[in-house]
């Protein structure tokens, strides 16, 4: 094995958006990163998944950004640096990485184990630190974070595997556990991307039985494939009628828009059933009346990533399960590529980008 060796400041460089006019135009660009402390981990960037998100950002899609920025926020490596105050991962360890990479360590969400809501988080990308210094994300050769925010990869779990799921995995396991996903709870998850896919394996994963919904009929083949109990065509008329106050949780990995028949999903919920939002649309959501929350007393919720302990567990289930999500490899040259096809919805059911910088 080569001998591991911390970047330089001057070696961070990445593929960088330069105009949102033309979002699958990468540049490779040199940046600063953020000052290494005793606090951080220095991962050599080895797997990058390519995340619904970093497609609404390079379009523009949920407000303006200033570009150079270097998109990628589910990030697998090899730590190169680990500072002194870190616990959980040595030198030469796999390490990810996903959407967060700090927050502010002192309010009450991140005292109460909640730091994924906190209200001054710093994202992967797009973010910026309290020095000024601009955060870069996984489309690149090396990034730093925080010790809360990085993360060591078991044994048994493949990289490419581990990577998609620091963001999307995590998006969809934090909602199921922390509303008592398991043996004997029914789980529904409507819409079959990407997000969707990993909602389906982790229900199962955790003994759930699990109903999927897509208006797409030539995705049944995958979807039981993935673990789903039963699929349903959720384009035919009535297709809610069957499932009438049948499940504790639903799961929409849609990016919901104003027509979208949230009112028939609610009355599929039993008693206290919760309706868990985890696709970030960027128009507006679909009209509610007071009667769509009354009849069973169902919840309607959103959920942002996950915490650190969320985050270990999910990993370790994957590991210990033999867990294996969809995906895709290219090389991350081919960034605009994929951004393209993730935009087009041609993905079955992530990509991931293969490291092929040089320093």
């Amino acid at each position: 094995m080569a001998a591991i060796k911390p970047f330089a400041d001057d070696a961070f460089k990445g593929y960088a958006i330069t105009d949102t006019t033309n979002w699958t135009d990468f540049t490779v660009m040199g940046y600063k990163p953020k000052p290494f402390t005793e606090d951080d981990v220095e991962v050599a960037i080895t797997h990058c998944g390519v995340c619904g998100s970093d497609v609404h950002t390079i379009t523009a899609g949920w407000g303006a950004i200033t570009p150079p920025l270097v998109v990628g926020h589910e990030i697998v490596g090899i730590a190169t640096r680990v500072g002194q105050n870190v616990t959980e991962i040595k030198l030469g360890d796999r390490v990810g990485v996903g959407a967060q990479i700090a927050s502010c360590f002192t309010c009450k969400a991140c005292k109460n184990h909640n730091e994924n809501y906190c209200p001054n988080m710093i994202d992967t990308y797009g973010g910026e630190y309290p020095d000024g210094t601009k955060t870069m994300g996984g489309y690149s050769l090396a990034i730093r974070a925080n010790k809360l925010f990085a993360f060591h990869i078991p044994d048994g779990l493949a990289s490419e595997d581990a990577a998609s799921m620091l963001c999307a995995g995590l998006t969809v396991y934090s909602p199921l556990v922390r509303n008592g996903c398991g043996p004997g709870k029914k789980v529904a998850v409507a819409g079959i991307g990407g997000l969707g896919h990993y909602a389906i394996i982790f229900a199962h994963a955790l003994g759930a039985e699990v109903t999927a919904f897509s208006h797409s009929p030539n995705k049944k083949d995958d979807v039981l494939k993935m673990g789903a109990d039963k699929f349903v065509i959720s384009s035919e008329k009535g297709f809610e009628q069957q499932f009438q106050r049948e499940f504790d949780i639903i799961i929409c990995a849609l990016n919901v828009s104003e027509g979208f028949p949230i009112g028939q999903y609610l009355t599929m919920l039993d008693v206290e059933g919760i309706f868990v939002m985890v696709g970030l649309p960027e128009g507006n959501l679909p009209a509610l009346t007071a009667f769509n929350l009354l009849p069973n007393g169902c919840r309607l919720s959103g959920s942002h990533l996950g915490n650190h302990e969320e985050m270990i567990t999910m990993l370790q289930l994957a590991a210990d399960k033999g867990l294996k999500p969809w995906v895709e490899k290219m090389p991350m040259k081919d960034a605009g590529k994929a951004v393209q096809a993730v935009k087009d919805g041609k993905v079955r059911y992530r990509i991931v980008l293969e490291q092929d910088l040089e320093l």
